[in-house]
């Protein structure tokens, strides 16, 4: 059954200027479920450093609709190659501070090993391919770079084509 059809009040996807619980996001995610064995979930904070230079705040941009739009096609692959029951994805947007939850990627499944190889397909989804756009404050001034990591070989890992727009 679709997480969509059992978790209605949950959306599958949030692009948001809001901090998360963790704790209650996890909750939500197998509220009345009896057959999730495992949740797996991958929080990402942000990090005091860009390369070799000091970072003092990020911020975090998206277009709205197509981010969205764009995770939600990511859940929709992982359900289709993992046996999972939901999954939920949470991405922060706007002025973040080095230690800030910027992340959230939980997944739950009758079985951990589905569990975490869906959570860890999406985060390598978002890293590498989702249309998010950042900004770093350093010493050196403010510098926008592109939030997409490159690594093709996590994404040849799933199949995954290069796309570099």
């Amino acid at each position: 059954m679709a997480d969509t059809q059992r978790h209605p009040q949950q959306p599958r996807v949030a692009v948001q200027t809001a901090d998360f619980d963790l704790s209650d996001e996890v909750a939500r995610l197998r509220a009345g479920d009896g057959g999730v064995g495992a949740v797996v979930a991958f929080v990402g904070t942000v990090r005091d450093r860009g390369g070799d230079l000091t970072v003092s705040a990020m911020e975090l941009e998206h277009y709205p609709g197509m981010t969205e739009k764009s995770i939600e096609a990511m859940v929709d692959a992982a359900h289709a190659r993992f046996d999972i029951r939901a999954a939920r994805v949470v991405h922060r947007i706007g002025l973040l501070q080095p230690q800030d939850q910027i992340v959230l990627v939980a997944v739950a499944s009758a079985h951990r090993g589905e569990a975490f190889q869906a959570c860890e397909f999406l985060m390598d989804y978002l890293k590498t391919q989702a249309p998010f756009w950042k900004k770093e404050t350093t010493p050196e001034g403010a510098r926008w770079v592109d939030a997409r990591v490159a690594d093709d070989a996590a994404l040849a890992r799933w199949g995954i084509e290069v796309s570099r727009n």
